[in-house]
C-alpha cells in the first residue's frame, strides 16, 4: 500500500479554479499523487503534517534556468549581457568538465528545491560531450527535482571536441530520449541554438528533433537590440515552425508583428526580470504578453547573477508590470485608484502557467486531485514573515526568503522537512562545488586574466557577424 501523508489545517491556495482557496484546508497525498483536497479530511493511516497558520501552495515552476552555472555564483553581478556572453558562454563553458556540469545541476536543483521550486526547465547549453549531457541529467535525477531537460546544441568550442558535427549532437539528444524514456520526473526537450548562431537548416533540424520525440522547445528570443542575433521570429513564422510547444525566453527586442506571430502560434514566454533589468536587456515583457494573449511565466535564468529563488523574480516582475500599467495614468497627472495585477496573478505565472509551458499542465502546477504531489508549505515560525498571517500570498511574494519555505514535496516525497533538505550533506557538496569553481576559473584565467574579456575580436562578436547571413527576414 502506498504511503499516505495528510497536510492538515493550512491556508490552501490550490490554483485550481474548481477548488479555489481554502482558508483552513487539507491536502491528502497517496504515494506520488494528490488523493484529496478539502476540509476536515480523515486518513487514519496517514502521516500528519501540521500546516496550521501556514500557506500551502503548488510547487513553483521555473521555465528557464541554466542550472550548470551554479558554481559561478554572482560572477556576472556587474556584467552586461554582452559581458555575460563573452564570459560564461564563450570562456567558461568550454572549460567545464562533465563532473562540473553534474555538480552544477545537483547543487543548483537542490537550491531550487530549498526555495520551493519543484519543477525546472533546465536550459542546458554546456553539452561539450555526451558525458556532459549525462552529467547534467544525473545531477537532476540525484537531486529529486522534476525537470524538463532541454538539451542544448550550442558549440562553445571546447579544447577537446566531444562532437564531430551538428548531426552528432542531434543523435546524442535522441540517445538521451531513449535512455530516459522511463523516467517519471525527467522529460527531454531541446534548447535551440540562438537564432543566427548557426545556419537556419541546423535550427530546423533541432526543432524537428524535438517534435519527433514530443519534446518542449526552448529559445533565447530577441535578447539583444541592434543585431539580428536571436531575433528570427519572422524566419520561423515564414517557415511554419512556430507552435504551442515552444517557450520563448526574454523577447525584449521583438516588434509588434513578431509578438502577434507568437500569440497566434500559441507559443509560451518566459521572463527573467532580474536578468533583463540588470544586464541592459530591456524591460520585462509582461505587458506584451497581456496584449497578445500569452500567459507569462517566470524564470531564475542564471545563478551567475540571480539567486535560485523565484520569489525575487515574482517581486520584480510584478513591480515592472504595475509600473507599466500605472505610468500612463501618472503621466496624465492622476493616480491609479486600484492596481490591475494582483499577487494571485503572479502566483499563477509560476504555477499553472509554468507547468503548461513545460508541457506538464496535467501533471503539476495546481493542487488538483490526480496530479502529482508537488506541494510547498510556507511559514517558518522562527522568522518574521507571515507573522501575523494577514495576506499569506502577499507575504510570500513581497517578504519571504527560502528560510520561509518549511516543507517541500515532489512526487509525494518529502524532500524538504521542517526547513531542512532531507538526506543532503550540504557541507560536502559545497566543498566539491567550491573546488570545481576554483579549477574552472584557474583554467579560464590562463587565457583571460580579466573577466569579462576585453571588447574586440571576441568569439561572441564573431557569432554576431555570422548571424547577419543566417537570418534573412
Amino acid at each position: 500500500m502506498s504511503k499516505r501523508t495528510l497536510i492538515r489545517g493550512g491556508h490552501v491556495v490550490t490554483m485550481d479554479p474548481a477548488l479555489g482557496v481554502l482558508e483552513t484546508g487539507d491536502v491528502l497525498i497517496s504515494g506520488d499523487t494528490i488523493e484529496a483536497v478539502g476540509t476536515n479530511l480523515e486518513a487514519a493511516d496517514a502521516e500528519v503534517v501540521d500546516a496550521t497558520e501556514r500557506l500551502v501552495i503548488p510547487g513553483m515552476v521555473d521555465t528557464h534556468r541554466h542550472t550548470w552555472q551554479t558554481q559561478m555564483r554572482a560572477l556576472c553581478a556587474d556584467m552586461s549581457i554582452s559581458g555575460y556572453m563573452n564570459t560564461l558562454r564563450m570562456a567558461i563553458s568550454p572549460n567545464y568538465t562533465a563532473e562540473d556540469v553534474y555538480l552544477g545541476n545537483l547543487v543548483g536543483a537542490l537550491e531550487a528545491i530549498d526555495a520551493g521550486v519543484t519543477t525546472v526547465l533546465d536550459f542546458s547549453h554546456c553539452n561539450n560531450s555526451p558525458g556532459h549531457a549525462d552529467g547534467a541529467i544525473g545531477g537532476l535525477l540525484d537531486s529529486g527535482i522534476r525537470a524538463v531537460f532541454a538539451y542544448g546544441f550550442f558549440d562553445s568550442d571546447p579544447p577537446v571536441k566531444g562532437f564531430a558535427s551538428h548531426p552528432d549532437r542531434v543523435s546524442d539528444y535522441k540517445r538521451l530520449v531513449e535512455k530516459h524514456s522511463g523516467q517519471s520526473r525527467i522529460r527531454l526537450g531541446v534548447s535551440v541554438n540562438e537564432l543566427g548562431f548557426v545556419p537556419f537548416s541546423q535550427t530546423e533540424a533541432e526543432i524537428a528533433a524535438a517534435r519527433d520525440t514530443g519534446g518542449i522547445i526552448a529559445f533565447h528570443t530577441a535578447c539583444f537590440f541592434g543585431t539580428p542575433l536571436s531575433n528570427g521570429i519572422k524566419d520561423l513564422h515564414q517557415a511554419g515552425l512556430l507552435g504551442p510547444d515552444q517557450v520563448h525566453i526574454h523577447c525584449v527586442a521583438l516588434d509588434d508583428l513578431e509578438w502577434r506571430y507568437l500569440g497566434e502560434a500559441g507559443a509560451k514566454v518566459s521572463i527573467a526580470a532580474e536578468t533583463e533589468m540588470n544586464m541592459g536587456m530591456g524591460w520585462p515583457q509582461m505587458e506584451n504578453c497581456r496584449r497578445h494573449d500569452i500567459k507569462p511565466t517566470l524564470s531564475c535564468d542564471i545563478i551567475s547573477l540571480n539567486s535560485g529563488s523565484l520569489v525575487p523574480q515574482m517581486r520584480l516582475a510584478l513591480a515592472a508590470e504595475r509600473h507599466a500599467r500605472n505610468e500612463p495614468i501618472n503621466k496624465s497627472g492622476a493616480m491609479p485608484e486600484s492596481l490591475q495585477t494582483s499577487v494571485m496573478d503572479v502566483l499563477e505565472w509560476v504555477t499553472v502557467n509554468g507547468a503548461e509551458a513545460c508541457g506538464l499542465g496535467e501533471v503539476t502546477g495546481s493542487l488538483t486531485v490526480g496530479k502529482k504531489a508537488d506541494v510547498v508549505i510556507v511559514g517558518n515560525s522562527d522568522t518574521f514573515t507571515g507573522q501575523p498571517a494577514i495576506n499569506p500570498v502577499g507575504s510570500l511574494i513581497f517578504q519571504s526568503t527560502p528560510q520561509d519555505i518549511l516543507d517541500v514535496f515532489i512526487d509525494g516525497r518529502h524532500v524538504k522537512k521542517d526547513g531542512k533538505l532531507v538526506g543532503v550533506d550540504l557541507p560536502e557538496l559545497f566543498a566539491r562545488s567550491n573546488a570545481s569553481a576554483d579549477e574552472v576559473l584557474r583554467k579560464v584565467h590562463k587565457e583571460f586574466p580579466v573577466l569579462p574579456p576585453p571588447v574586440g575580436g571576441s568569439k561572441f562578436e564573431e557569432r554576431e557577424k555570422q548571424a547577419k547571413g543566417n537570418i534573412t527576414a
